[in-house]
């Protein structure tokens, strides 16, 4: 039970709940992943981020 908070991506409403009470779609976790100084994949993270 780390991280509760959820957002639905549909009308971006938070809630705690698998699926969102509002318009009844799939929601996810609200919180960014976890920052690893030795990540393989940053360099093509950021080249699709600002190309």
């Amino acid at each position: 039970m780390r991280f509760q908070l959820r957002k639905c991506s549909k009308c971006f409403q938070y809630t705690l709940k698998e699926i969102c009470p509002k318009c009844k779609e799939q929601t996810i976790s609200a919180h960014p992943a976890k920052f690893s100084p030795d990540d393989k994949y940053m360099r093509y993270r950021l080249a699709e981020r600002y190309n």
